[in-house]
C-alpha cells in the first residue's frame, strides 16, 4: 500500500511555509514561521477560533502552539486566538473585501492562490431562504492544498482500458483522505499521456467549482494539470460540464465532489456524448454511496466502471481497494491489506 506521505510533494516544506504564512496576521505569522520545514510537510490545517487555542492539524493528530511558538498539548499554555487575529486573517485572505468573495462565502469558504481552501464560520446573512454572506466571523480553518505528483501511479493501470480510452471512474472516501490530490495527478497523467502503459495523452476538461483541483489564480492554474487540460474555474459543476462539452471538445471531463441531482444528470450527458468521466464523491464505501438517493443511480445504472476507495491510515491517500462498477467486486490484483 502506497501513501501520499511516502511520495515527494512538489513544494517542499519551506516553500509551502512561505506561500501560506502571508495570509496570517503578524503574531500568528511569527509563530508559524518558527515551525521547521518537516512540520510544514505534514501540516494539513491551521484552525483559528476566537478565544480558543491555535490548533494545527497534521497527519496522525493535532498540536497547539504556545506564545513562544513551541508545540504543546496543554490548552492552558497555548496561544489564544483573538478577535483581531480572525478579523485580520479574513482581511488578508479576502484582500480586505468580503464583498469581492461573496459568491464563495455562500459556500462557507474562500480559495486563495495555491489552491488552499479557507473555511469561515460566523453569523449567516440569509435572504430568500439562502445564505448571502457571513458576518461577525469567529472561526477560520486554513486547509493546506498539496500537489503530490506520482500518487496516481498505483491506480492508473486499473483505470486505463486502451491507448486512448479509460474507465469512467469515481474516487470515494471520507473527508481529508486525499481525493482531490489523487484526482489532480490523474488529470495530469491522463492529459500528458502515460508512455509506460502505452496510453496517449487526451484532452481533459476540468470543472473546478471550488478552485481546488487546478488552484487557479486569475484563471491561470497554479497546479500542474497537464499539457492538454482546459480548466473552467469557479463554475458550478453541471453548467460547467455542458459548457466544456459545447466549446472545447474534451475526451475526458474531471470534476470534484459530485452529489447533486444536476451533477449526475450532467454526467449522463457527457457519457451520451462519448466523453469519459473521472470525479470524486464523499463516502466511506460504495455501500454508503448507495444510501444517498441522488448517487444511487450511478450504481444501479452502472454509469461508473471503476470505484477507487481511499482511506486515512497513517496519513491521507491510502488506496483501500478498486471496485469494478459492473459487478461491484474488488479488482483482485489491486486489493490492499495491512
Amino acid at each position: 500500500m502506497v501513501y501520499m506521505g511516502q511520495l515527494t510533494e512538489v513544494r517542499p516544506g519551506h516553500r509551502l511555509r512561505e506561500e501560506v504564512i502571508g495570509f496570517f496576521p503578524t503574531t500568528i505569522r511569527a509563530l508559524l514561521g518558527q515551525l521547521p520545514a518537516s512540520a510544514w510537510s505534514v501540516l494539513e490545517e491551521v484552525r483559528l477560533r476566537v478565544h480558543k487555542p491555535l490548533i494545527l492539524s497534521r497527519a496522525g493528530g493535532e498540536t497547539m502552539l504556545t506564545g513562544e511558538g513551541l508545540p504543546t498539548g496543554d490548552p492552558g499554555r497555548a496561544y489564544r486566538v483573538s478577535e483581531e487575529d480572525v478579523v485580520r486573517t479574513v482581511e488578508l485572505v479576502t484582500g480586505s473585501s468580503l464583498y469581492a468573495v461573496e459568491d464563495e462565502l455562500r459556500q462557507g469558504f474562500v480559495t486563495v492562490p495555491g489552491g488552499h481552501r479557507v473555511g469561515l464560520c460566523g453569523r449567516a446573512v440569509v435572504e430568500g431562504g439562502r445564505v448571502r454572506t457571513l458576518k461577525y466571523l469567529t472561526g477560520v480553518n486554513f486547509r493546506i492544498s498539496r500537489e503530490v505528483q506520482g500518487v496516481a501511479d498505483q491506480v492508473l493501470p486499473w483505470l486505463i482500458r486502451g491507448p486512448r480510452t479509460m474507465y469512467n471512474t469515481l474516487i470515494i472516501s471520507p473527508p481529508r483522505c486525499g481525493k482531490t490530490t489523487l484526482l489532480r495527478d490523474l488529470v495530469r497523467q491522463i492529459s500528458n499521456g502515460v508512455p509506460r502503459l502505452g496510453f496517449t495523452g487526451l484532452t481533459v476538461g476540468v470543472v473546478d467549482e471550488r478552485s481546488e483541483i487546478a488552484g487557479c489564480y486569475r484563471g491561470i492554474p497554479q497546479r500542474d494539470v497537464g499539457l492538454r487540460t482546459d480548466v473552467l474555474d469557479g463554475c458550478p459543476k453541471a453548467e460547467g460540464m455542458m459548457l466544456l462539452l459545447r466549446a472545447l471538445s474534451p475526451d475526458v471531463i474531471a470534476t470534484d465532489e459530485i452529489g447533486r441531482r444536476e451533477d449526475v444528470e450532467a454526467l449522463e450527458e457527457m457519457l451520451n456524448a462519448g466523453v469519459r468521466i473521472v470525479a470524486t464523491a464523499h463516502a466511506a464505501s460504495v455501500e454508503e454511496l448507495g444510501s444517498r438517493p441522488v448517487l444511487r443511480d450511478l450504481l444501479q445504472r452502472h454509469i461508473v466502471e471503476r470505484f477507487v476507495v481511499l482511506e486515512y491510515r497513517h496519513g491521507p491517500g491510502a488506496v483501500r481497494r478498486i471496485i469494478d462498477g459492473r459487478n461491484f467486486e474488488t479488482v483482485e490484483a489491486i486489493q490492499c491489506s495491512r
